[in-house]
C-alpha cells in the first residue's frame, strides 16, 4: 500500500512540475485571449 501511495505522490509531483513549467506560457495566452475578448466587446459597443 505504501508503494502505491509513493507512486501516486510521484505522479502528482510530476504533474505539478509540468504545470508550473508551462505556467508563464499559459498566463501569456490567457492575457492574449482576455485582450481579444475586450476588443470584441468594444467593437460590439461601437456598432
Amino acid at each position: 500500500m505504501s508503494f502505491l501511495s509513493f507512486l501516486v505522490l510521484l505522479a502528482i509531483a510530476y504533474l505539478l512540475w509540468r504545470i508550473t513549467d508551462q505556467l508563464p506560457d499559459i498566463i501569456f495566452r490567457l492575457s492574449e485571449i482576455q485582450r481579444d475578448v475586450a476588443e470584441l466587446r468594444r467593437q460590439e459597443q461601437d456598432d
